[in-house]
């Protein structure tokens, strides 16, 4: 019979938790939601002299923006891959999708206060996803679904004032960056307190796990583990028929959803497209002042780089004047940002619109003309 030291000598030291698909996955969230928080949060709050370090760093603002929507694009991408694979798990394969939060996650979260407080003895006995782990996806999944709706709105502001009230952009900017600046701190207190600070869990990494963290976050699956219980696993004949069935439904879907994303990117020309600024348009006389629209402006003024000088509510900064509640004509108007002067660059057709400088001179001369 073997003694209690050569049971322990036995026990492996760590475990396989990850296979390499799951690992690839958040290999993509890692660098894209790095790469939007560096892209995007220098945007937010472009008024301050950090971010327009960082922008400047990025190549400019044009710069800054082709990459924030190259990676928002990617992590689109990335959120049909795991919709895909997910389904696949659930609906071939059998597995319980145990990432939704249960009851027993209650009780867990109740043990484990009592724990940390000294009102228990034992540390709580935790499933293969505990109860932190389930909240970090919940939100990822939350803040994704946010982002990618808002993202839309701001990506096509146009489109979205044609069927939305025009105060609907300027929610969806501040929803945008409130959402984005909410998850930067999630993970940075959260995450990367108890994966990296408090132990550096390199499990998605390698796709392997101590047995001192299986022991603390995963006991449950451990001891099953060690009593050499394997998950249920359907028969094949089963899985082959439920293969059938589901691979044509996810080609569809899936062409669906690739289509989506496609449509969601080339829907409508925004300021991201840059022309030569060498290239000045005439004043066009067709072009009526009372035909603007205050509200899409403001929207619009937020995704132009006029705000890097201007400021962001065209109050004025140090690299250029204040020109809320201007009094110039339209004709002035459209001849100072298509010709630029000494400080300012020329605006063509293809980052401005006309229409878009009607909409931006009805915001800007709001005041002067009596608006609210």
């Amino acid at each position: 019979m073997a003694t209690a030291t050569e049971v322990q000598q036995e026990r492996p030291k760590f475990y396989v938790r990850f296979v390499p698909s799951v690992r690839m996955e958040h290999l993509i969230l890692l660098v894209t939601f790095t790469g939007l928080a560096l892209t995007g949060l220098p945007q937010k709050y472009a008024a301050e002299r950090w971010a327009q370090v960082m922008i400047e760093v990025l190549g400019g603002i044009e710069s800054a923006r082709v990459i924030h929507r190259f990676l928002a694009t990617l992590l689109m991408a990335e959120a049909i891959f795991h919709g895909g694979m997910l389904t696949y798990k659930i609906f071939v394969l059998g597995i319980r999708a145990s990432m939704i939060p249960g009851l027993r996650d209650v009780r867990d979260v109740l043990d484990w206060i009592a724990f940390n407080l000294g009102l228990q003895k034992k540390h709580p006995t935790l499933p293969r996803y505990n109860f932190g782990e389930k909240v970090e996806y919940l939100a990822v999944v939350w803040g994704t679904l946010i982002m990618v709706l808002t993202g839309f709105m701001m990506w096509n502001p146009i489109a979205t004032a044609n069927f939305l009230p025009g105060d609907t952009i300027p929610a969806a900017r501040a929803a945008h960056g409130g959402e984005a600046l909410l998850a930067v701190l999630s993970i940075i207190t959260w995450h990367m307190y108890n994966v990296h600070f408090r132990r550096f869990n390199k499990s998605m990494f390698t796709g392997k796990i101590s047995r001192e963290a299986m022991e603390e976050e995963h006991g449950e699956e451990l001891a099953a583990i060690e009593r050499g219980e394997k998950p249920r696993e359907l028969p094949a004949q089963v899985i082959a028929a439920r293969k059938r069935r589901f691979w044509p439904a996810a080609v569809v879907i899936t062409v669906l959803l690739v289509s989506g994303l496609f449509f969601f990117i080339t829907f409508e020309q925004t300021a991201i497209q840059t022309v030569p600024r060498q290239q000045v348009a005439i004043f066009q006389p067709d072009l009526v002042p009372t035909e603007g629209d205050p509200i899409v402006g403001e929207a619009l003024w937020g995704t132009l780089r006029c705000s890097f000088c201007h400021g962001t509510e065209a109050q004025g900064t140090s690299d250029g004047p204040a020109i809320m509640g201007t009094d110039v004509t339209l004709e002035e108007f459209f001849v100072q940002v298509r010709g630029g002067g000494k400080d300012m660059p020329a605006f063509g057709r293809g980052e401005i619109p006309d229409g878009y400088l009607v909409h931006l001179y009805s915001w800007l001369t709001q005041n002067s003309m009596g608006g609210s």
